[in-house]
């Protein structure tokens, strides 16, 4: 028997059969399309952080925040509205623009029983482990796949993690230099909480994040521009950067900062996420020189040139500064702007033998070096 004939001997036409149908391919999408948007807002509203009331009784005693909001030092150039439509067409004619050709190389760390003297292992990104007389402090860690509150939206890793969290070894410290989703990552903060009691020290209003993450009040050192904290042997000053702060509808509510790691025999200066800024050299004739300096180098742009440096400006600050070894960070784990891949640390090696005094190292995400026998391979070129 036919199908309509099927339809018809159970007294159903085969226009009511077609429009049973229909419905439930809407009713599937509808509800294939309602468990998307679920799954991609799925712990929406605690990866945003604090609420702003606890933010603002934190930040209300600092000079620097004026009008409900924390301010640069200089004036910065913001993106603006009418640059947004250029922007996205940028974004979605880029193709495979800043991706590597191939799959970027790693090395899993291996770290001694007591921490170097002067050693550093680089992550990805900003995640770094920095040994210095014999502590260990953990920089900005990003563990998560996509920096982003949403699991499923947002930028995603060009490469896994080198190691996991639980390998890392014991820490006296956790620095974070800022609040945005790829510096400060809701769910690596919670693992480090739950793993040991370790100190974390943040810019002021970043804290209050902490807080309602479950991070223990006690656990939580908040600091403005100047101040300082001591961890056993080692001296933590946060100090200017020149940037912003955000995690989605309010921005500059919490600080942005650069940090100086000052131990009995060594420094180690940590610019966190930074547009060029004189502020640097100040650093350099107060707190320097250093021994070694970790430097964001990527995700530039034209419409944002006060809000990241660019590889040139980056051998200018680690000059500034009076840095021994640049390393550089902010580039190769997340596609945040529209240059080439390799770009920023090609930019990088040109500007410093223009400069003839900068020494630069650029590890392998996952590779441990002490500072004085720093890697030399080029292994960047091949997957440009």
């Amino acid at each position: 028997m036919r199908q309509a004939e099927k339809c018809a001997a159970i007294g159903v036409g085969t226009a009511s059969l077609t429009a049973t149908a229909m419905r439930a391919v809407l009713v599937g999408a509808t509800t294939a399309g309602m468990g998307l948007l679920a799954r991609a807002a799925w712990g929406l509203p605690t990866a945003l952080g604090a609420a702003p009331a606890a933010i603002r009784r934190v930040a209300e005693g600092s000079p620097r925040y004026v009008d409900g909001a924390f301010q640069n030092t200089l004036p910065s150039t913001l993106v603006g509205p009418t640059s947004v439509p250029a922007l996205l067409t940028e974004m979605l004619t880029r193709g495979r623009d800043g991706l590597p050709t191939g799959a970027v190389p790693l090395r899993v760390p291996r770290h001694p029983a007591v921490a170097d003297q002067l050693a550093v292992t680089w992550y990805g990104h900003s995640s770094a482990l920095v040994e210095i007389d014999g502590r260990r402090v953990l920089v900005d860690p990003v563990w998560s796949d996509r920096v982003s509150p949403s699991p499923l939206i947002g930028p995603k890793r060009l490469h896994p993690t080198p190691t996991p969290l639980e390998a890392l070894p014991p820490l006296d410290a956790v620095l974070i230099s800022h609040d945005h989703y790829d510096h400060l990552d809701l769910a690596t903060v919670r693992a480090l909480s739950r793993r040991e009691r370790v100190p974390f020290v943040v810019p002021l209003g970043v804290g209050a994040h902490l807080r309602a993450w479950g991070v223990p009040d006690e656990q939580v050192i908040e600091l403005d521009w100047g101040g300082q904290a001591r961890v056993r042997e080692l001296t933590l000053t946060c100090t200017e950067a020149r940037h912003f702060s955000g995690r989605m509808f309010t921005r500059n509510s919490t600080l942005w900062a650069s940090w100086v790691i000052a131990g009995p025999q060594h420094g180690v200066f940590f610019g966190g996420d930074s547009g060029y800024t004189p502020a640097f050299a100040e650093i350099g004739a107060r707190f320097g020189p250093f021994n070694l300096t970790l430097l964001p180098i990527g995700a530039y742009h034209s419409q944002w040139p006060d809000m990241h440096m660019t590889p040139e400006e980056a051998v200018r600050a680690h000059g500034d500064l009076g840095g021994g070894l640049l390393v550089p960070v902010h580039w190769a784990t997340f596609r945040l702007a529209f240059h080439g891949w390799s770009e920023p640390v090609h930019r990088l090696m040109a500007a410093a033998d223009r400069d003839g005094e900068a020494r630069v190292a650029v590890p392998v995400p996952g590779e441990r070096f002490p500072v004085t026998t720093p890697p030399t391979q080029d292994w960047w070129t091949p997957l440009t």
